[in-house]
């Protein structure tokens, strides 16, 4: 199942207020559509709403979240399925406020937070695309069942009035007009933050940390802010560009949900919007880890253990196998005995890689795990089923030791984890549970007290 981050809120009195948006004739003529198309690519809408082997924007991919799987919707025009009865006002509802046509509240796994900052005329222009080029399915997903209380959609209301901002992007007059563009792209359309911005205590974007960093599920999104050690301060706007578009450079290779990103979304924009995208994240206020004492791309050199064990024979518990032993069995043969890569570059040097420079050392057992995929080629094979969790600790500890940051470590309880999805669901409900709980005992006592204290002046008042 995809993860992404999601946010919430458990109680609320009032429905968010939607603004209207003037409605244009259902027909719209061929710049629009395209316009609209192009919008809903930058927008990555089919990676959440296409189930694996289902039609495009037929829904049904189960969302996982902290508080369990939330079904993405069908978004085709179907009439009877689908949204093909929404006006562009229900339309804009729900994609810049998060309310569905029946008034109903949709949960931020659908980053309308991010959707919010769109203009009207890219509204109109997404409307027109899903109405008039999207092919209607008629299937029906299944309904979102979260667990008490996170399955009262009202709470969201809450929610809304605390981190949604409602207006859409206003350009910066200080900054030229490709910076605004790529302002405008990276904090809405592609909603760049939803991931690699940290989450608050009710699980909002953190906007005093923009781009610090985030976990998706397994994977982490990691510091994409212009900062030189944790973020992109050492990359160049050709490289974030080729990055975005191909999904590779000699700093770093994409995988997982970025990787996804690429495929459905990023490697189909124009190249001057991806241009924009890295002029803007190159000035994103730079946060630092302070472990990052060099950049994360800078670490390792070289290292060639090999030798050490030829003509050693390999121990009769696989789970005894050293970090070389397991290197040489599953790596040397395309990282090349050193960690240099492969001698063309087709395979990624384990040299001066993010993978290996970073203390958070998810995305290296991510990798090992389910491998390297790029529609339609696999880069990497995964591990998942060959390697225990004691032979990937003892792999990936190798790995970042000699290759990479030696302050970075890989666990036998880590790969257990992210072997399983990450850490378990549950205790955002225990949470949000005993927070409720503590609430309605808090407002038991508070009602005591006060019709306590009013029978008391009641029979204070008869005594006199």
């Amino acid at each position: 199942m995809n993860r992404v981050p999601f946010g919430h809120l458990a109680a609320a009195l009032l429905l968010s207020i939607v603004p209207a948006v003037a409605s244009p004739a259902f027909g719209a003529d061929d710049d629009q559509i395209a316009r609209g198309k192009y919008l809903a690519t930058a927008s990555d809408c089919v990676a959440c709403h296409t189930a694996p082997g289902g039609a495009a924007m037929a829904g049904g991919l189960p969302l996982a979240t902290p508080v369990g799987p939330i079904i993405a919707t069908n978004i085709t025009p179907s009439k009877e399925n689908g949204i093909g009865n929404y006006t562009l006002e229900q339309f804009d509802a729900a994609l810049r406020r998060g309310v569905r046509a029946d008034g109903k509240h949709l949960y931020p796994a659908m980053p309308y937070t991010a959707y919010a900052q769109l203009s009207d005329e890219d509204v109109a222009a997404l409307y027109a695309y899903f109405m008039n080029e999207v092919t209607p399915v008629e299937t029906s997903p299944a309904k979102t069942e979260l667990p008490f209380p996170f399955n009262i959609r009202l709470s969201m209301a809450a929610w809304n009035l605390l981190f949604l901002d409602k207006g859409p992007f206003v350009p910066d007059p200080s900054q030229d007009d490709e910076w605004n563009r790529g302002a405008y792209l990276v904090r809405g359309a592609a909603h760049c933050g939803t991931c690699h911005t940290p989450r608050n205590l009710f699980m909002a974007e953190n906007t005093s940390s923009e781009m610090a960093g985030g976990d998706v599920g397994p994977w982490h999104a990691p510091n994409i802010t212009s900062d030189a050690n944790s973020g992109i301060g050492g990359w160049s706007v050709e490289e974030l560009v080729a990055y975005m578009r191909d999904g590779h450079t000699a700093k770093s290779q994409a995988a997982g949900p970025m990787a996804e990103a690429i495929d459905h979304s990023l490697r189909f924009l124009t190249d001057a919007d991806l241009k924009a995208m890295a002029v803007y994240l190159k000035t994103v206020a730079a946060v630092r880890d302070k472990a990052d004492s060099q950049p994360v791309f800078a670490w390792g050199s070289p290292s060639d253990e090999l030798a050490s064990i030829r003509g050693v024979g390999l121990p009769e518990d696989p789970e005894a196998m050293t970090g070389p032993q397991l290197y040489d069995a599953y790596c040397a043969t395309c990282h090349q005995a050193q960690g240099q890569g492969s001698f063309m570059g087709g395979l990624p040097s384990l040299v001066h890689n993010t993978a290996l420079g970073r203390e958070n050392t998810n995305n290296l057992v991510m990798v090992i795990l389910d491998g390297l995929r790029r529609q339609p080629e696999v880069l990497m094979p995964g591990f998942a089923r060959e390697l225990s969790d004691t032979q990937i600790a003892t792999l990936g500890s190798y790995l970042v030791q000699h290759f990479g940051n030696p302050a970075a470590q890989v666990t036998q309880s880590q790969v257990a984890a992210l072997r399983n999805g990450g850490s378990a669901t549950s205790d955002l409900v225990t949470l949000a549970r005993t927070a409720l709980a503590v609430g309605v005992v808090a407002a038991i006592v508070l009602l005591g007290l006060i019709i306590l204290a009013l029978r008391r002046r009641k029979t204070k008042s008869i005594t006199v």
